[in-house]
């Protein structure tokens, strides 16, 4: 029954209030008990309620908690791994395609997942501009050359009514000044011949010029690579910047260089000391906690988080695979040595942080988060220590989500909230 029930059982009509009147004026003539001892018990009964319902909502209320996820063991946790980090898969190489002219889409011709290869055409655009503009500079440069071979012939010509002129002058037919005035007409010829020929040169660099922005109409793949993202669609406008207030594409996809995928790490800078290239490692992916990767690192970024207080590392993948992708999480373990052939079964059982481990009636146990609750499994810990890992070898399945430093008051069947680290 709610606080407001109560409340109206409590409540007294005004024939009630003349009846009880009557009555609790006989009740105090006879000795009777009067009204309190009602008005008391109504009281009790409200508070008694609004305490229940304060106890109920303090009891069931959420408790905060972290979380991270059971990964299932490697071969061995105790050959040789020195430090264990967590990361992410990147593609040290990957590039967003996009357009070197102002255009609109006419075709796309990618999708997620295709592989394409270097120079293959992505996306064409609207070249009827570019094309006009290019038939017009080739009008251009064949009216140039054409030019040159008016002038070379009126220089030949030139030339030969100069010589014969000289001859004549020479003889006395020809006064010397007309003579003279024949050669400076062919030197002039000469000179604009010249000229020409630089004007046709550069009437065909305003070719090559309009080529190359025609041939931008087609936009090609820049390295072997699959696509991952498509980001524009046909009768869009695209620009290798943005213009018209955002209303313009900058890219038409990007595309990954999947021989180039690689780890990278944050190493707490306590314990980068432990860390040094070439040095074997092995990953295994968030994705497939059964797979383990054989790897090595690369190099140690000579830079460290202010922030965090890491350091990046770079790991290289030494065997590529397809279920591999950019910016998958992962987890790599440091080895002192590359692991020898597996002579043994690995063994059976999860890893889990050790935090997630406390003591609770007098066991160790870690508490399971599912459907909004926490369910405390006691679990026997195996006495090998991973960094900041512990192996359990039952009780725990591969994927479930354990509560990291479990609060004091977290008890089994506690409605909980994951929070965000």
């Amino acid at each position: 029954m709610s606080n407001t029930d109560l409340l109206k059982e409590l409540k007294i009509e005004r024939h009630q209030r003349e009846h009880h009147s009557g009555s609790s004026s006989a009740s105090r003539v006879g000795g009777g008990p009067g009204p309190w001892p009602w008005i008391v018990g109504g009281a009790v009964l409200v508070l008694l309620a609004l305490g229940t319902g304060g106890w109920w909502w303090f009891a069931h209320r959420p408790i905060p908690v972290h979380v991270a996820q059971a990964v299932a063991a490697s071969s061995d946790p105790s050959a040789g791994a020195v430090l264990q980090a967590t990361g992410y898969v990147t593609a040290r190489r990957q590039a967003t395609v996009s357009a070197q002219i102002t255009g609109t889409l006419t075709a796309v011709l990618i999708e997620e997942g295709d592989r394409v290869k270097l120079g293959q055409i992505l996306a064409k655009l609207d070249d009827s501009q570019y094309k006009a503009a290019l038939d017009t500079a080739a009008a251009q440069a064949k009216a140039a050359h054409a030019l040159i071979n008016q002038y070379q012939a009126q220089l030949a010509q030139n030339q030969r009514d100069a010589t014969r002129n000289e001859e004549l002058a020479t003889r006395g037919l020809m006064s010397k000044q007309a003579a003279e005035q024949s050669h400076t007409l062919a030197s002039s010829t000469r000179a604009q011949l010249a000229s020409q020929e630089k004007q046709a040169m550069a009437a065909d660099a305003l070719v090559v010029q309009a080529q190359v922005n025609y041939g931008y109409c087609l936009i090609r793949a820049p390295f072997d690579g699959v696509i991952t993202t498509k980001d524009a669609q046909v009768g869009e406008v695209v620009s290798p910047f943005s213009a018209g207030g955002g209303f313009t594409r900058t890219g038409i996809g990007t595309i990954v260089d999947m021989d180039s995928l690689e780890v990278d790490v944050d190493v707490n800078e306590a314990y980068i000391g432990r860390v040094t290239p070439n040095m074997p490692a092995e990953a295994v992916l968030d994705a497939y906690p059964d797979w383990r990767i054989p790897a090595h690192v690369i190099a140690i970024v000579p830079a460290a988080d202010r922030g965090k207080a890491t350091v990046k590392v770079r790991v290289a993948i030494e065997k590529k695979d397809g279920r591999v992708v950019p910016d998958m999480g992962v987890r790599v373990s440091f080895l002192e040595a590359k692991p020898a052939v597996a002579t043994q079964q690995a063994p059976k059982g999860v890893l889990v942080p050790a935090k997630a481990i406390v003591k609770r009636d007098g066991s160790d146990s870690v508490f399971v988060v599912a459907d909004g609750q926490a369910r405390r499994q006691a679990v026997q810990p195996a006495t090998q220590q991973l960094g900041d890992m512990r192996l359990i070898p039952a009780s725990v399945n591969a994927g479930d989500s354990v509560v990291i430093s479990p609060p004091d008051d977290l008890h089994d069947g506690s409605a909980v909230s994951v929070q965000a680290q």
